[in-house]
């Protein structure tokens, strides 16, 4: 459910090609370079499964297994959470003589059990789309390497988690098991879904993009007037037809979803090291230390106990920067949480979010954008880099 201008978009795990309802995550739609100038949203080309920005949720095409009859009773589901730097992934489905999340991770599980697994995913996200928690769903038989065709007690979670990441991490490391769990063999990752997360990064100013920033974010040279894009979220989030924004491969049977959230906030830039001006606020020396030993907390200097941000107000202080310490940029985030997003929908909801913070459009430009339903009346589609899929909740079941 990701949705990036990099490589393909993330999909889910393989399976025949289903309406889009997540942010972004169309594992297969090639998307731009996040750095160039975008395509216009009635451009975007189609792929193999045209797949949602996110997932589809109930209101996908594919209908959720009704039934486990005949299911082996010595295979364990696991719930599989991970996350992952899509920058070299061709998506997050799996494709042919591509490199993607879901075929990485499987060729891990293969490698752990010694034999192949199928893992299905809970929200596709598309080339270059970053994930800070996704979740998957995999069955597993634990048969002794040994004895061939003795079957043992299945895997703890924990020893799931620990053997996959050490096959991950032979695979370029750019994919990791953050949690497991076992699960009833009829619990979906897709459509046992309640919600989803997604988190966009932007990068303000004039200065070129940090080595450490390259592909993490998406580079906005102007100034962007934040009570401008807070204003353009108030019109768009809550319940409506989306399809303007809606991209062309979408498959969602309707186009109207409900955006429980929708806010752009300004933040610390990451990474993030204090200036010699901010250790010199924050400086607690050893004789601070005996001075306020006796005193409680609420007598504390104010710099002690204020954040670094708060200081700064996430930017340089002063014009004299000193020899090789490079300009901060300006770091805003949007968040967007539904249940379900449309294909795209989420990095073209942030492209007239932006669009707003430079002035490009008014507030009024995006109530019309919306009250248009049709793609081609939105600003050009944000780049796949700057998109996370930061969490997927569930109604968890009791441990099995």
């Amino acid at each position: 459910m990701t949705d990036d201008a990099h490589p393909p978009l993330i999909a889910d795990n393989p399976q025949p090609a289903m309406k889009s309802s997540g942010p972004e995550d169309p594992n297969n739609s090639p998307d731009r370079r996040s750095g160039s100038p975008l395509q216009r949203p009635s451009k975007i080309a189609r792929t193999a499964s045209h797949f949602s920005d996110d997932d589809e949720g109930e209101e996908s095409k594919e209908k959720e297994p009704t039934s486990v009859m005949n299911r082996n009773p010595r295979i364990q589901r696991y719930l599989v959470a991970i996350e992952y730097i899509g920058t070299r992934f061709s998506g997050c489905q799996k494709q042919p003589n591509c490199r993607t999340v879901i075929g990485v991770l499987e060729e891990a599980f293969h490698k752990f059990i010694g034999q192949p697994v199928s893992i299905s995913c809970s929200s596709r996200t598309d080339a270059g789309v970053h994930a800070l928690s996704n979740v998957c769903h995999v069955d597993l038989e634990r048969i002794s390497k040994r004895k061939p065709g003795e079957v043992l007690p299945p895997h703890e979670p924990a020893v799931v988690r620990r053997a996959v990441n050490h096959f991950l991490q032979k695979n370029e490391g750019d994919v990791m098991v953050i949690d497991v769990r076992c699960v009833p063999a009829d619990f979906h990752a897709r459509f046992k879904a309640r919600e989803r997360t997604y988190f966009y990064r932007l990068l303000s100013g004039p200065e070129p993009l940090s080595t450490f920033e390259k592909d993490r974010a998406w580079h906005v040279p102007e100034e962007l007037d934040l009570l401008s894009m807070k204003k353009a979220c108030g019109v768009l989030v809550g319940h409506h037809d989306f399809s303007s924004f809606r991209a062309a491969g979408c498959q969602a049977n309707s186009p109207i979803r409900t955006l429980e959230e929708l806010n752009v906030s300004e933040v610390v830039s990451t990474p993030y090291f204090p200036s010699i001006m901010e250790r010199e606020q924050n400086s607690f020396t050893r004789a601070d230390f005996h001075a306020c030993s006796n005193k409680s907390e609420t007598d504390l200097p104010v710099s002690s106990s204020e954040s670094n941000y708060d200081r700064v107000g996430g930017s340089n202080v002063g014009t004299d920067q000193g020899f090789g310490i490079r300009r901060r940029h300006r770091c805003y985030v949007v968040t967007a949480r539904a249940r379900s997003f449309l294909y795209h929908q989420v990095r073209l909801l942030v492209g007239v979010i932006k669009s707003a913070g430079t002035g490009d459009l008014t507030i009024s430009d995006v109530e019309r954008i919306l009250n248009a339903k049709t793609v081609t009346a939105a600003s050009p589609m944000a780049p796949g880099c700057g998109l996370y899929l930061g969490n997927v909740k569930y109604d968890m079941p009791q441990d099995t």
